[in-house]
C-alpha cells in the first residue's frame, strides 16, 4: 500500500463486504445517517471510533496503517 489509506473508504468497503447497511452500523455507534456518510468522506477518524467500529464489524481497520508504516520503512 503506497498511498495513505482513506479510512471512510476501508469502513464503507468492508461494510458493503459484509452485506450490512448504513443503517445497521450507524444504530451500533450511535450516529445519524448522514454522519456516516460525512464520515465515509474521511481520509481520518479518531482511533476510538475505529477501535469502536472494528470490533462491530470484526475487522481490524489499523492493519492498513501497520501496512502503510511497514511500506514506508520507519
Amino acid at each position: 500500500m503506497e498511498q495513505k489509506p482513506h479510512i471512510g473508504n476501508l469502513i464503507k468497503n468492508e461494510l458493503k463486504n459484509q452485506g450490512r447497511s448504513i443503517t445497521w452500523l450507524s444504530s451500533q455507534i450511535g450516529y445519524s445517517r448522514e454522519h456516516m456518510y460525512k464520515l465515509f468522506r474521511n481520509e481520518y477518524i479518531y482511533t476510538d471510533l475505529l477501535l469502536k467500529i472494528s470490533q462491530i464489524l470484526k475487522h481490524d481497520f489499523f492493519k492498513y496503517y501497520s501496512s502503510y508504516l511497514e511500506d514506508k520503512e520507519m
